[in-house]
């Protein structure tokens, strides 16, 4: 495994690198959720561009991703 280039990212998610939201992309894409982010009220996720950030429970994040 090797580290994404901006134009995989690009055509994969639609998003740019920086503003990558963790739903919503382009293609269908496995996701992870380090468990130790459950133990936060609330985590910050991109919301499309490098300049937007939205919050939400970590338990949100792991329900909307359909991650376990």
């Amino acid at each position: 495994m090797e580290k994404a280039d901006a134009d995989f990212v690009k055509e994969k998610t639609g998003f740019v690198i920086g503003g990558v939201p963790p739903l919503g992309h382009r293609t269908r894409l496995e996701a992870f959720v380090d468990e130790d982010l459950l133990q936060y009220e609330a985590v910050w996720a991109a919301a499309g561009t490098p300049y937007a950030v939205f919050a939400l429970s970590p338990f949100n994040l792991v329900k909307m991703t359909g991650e376990k």
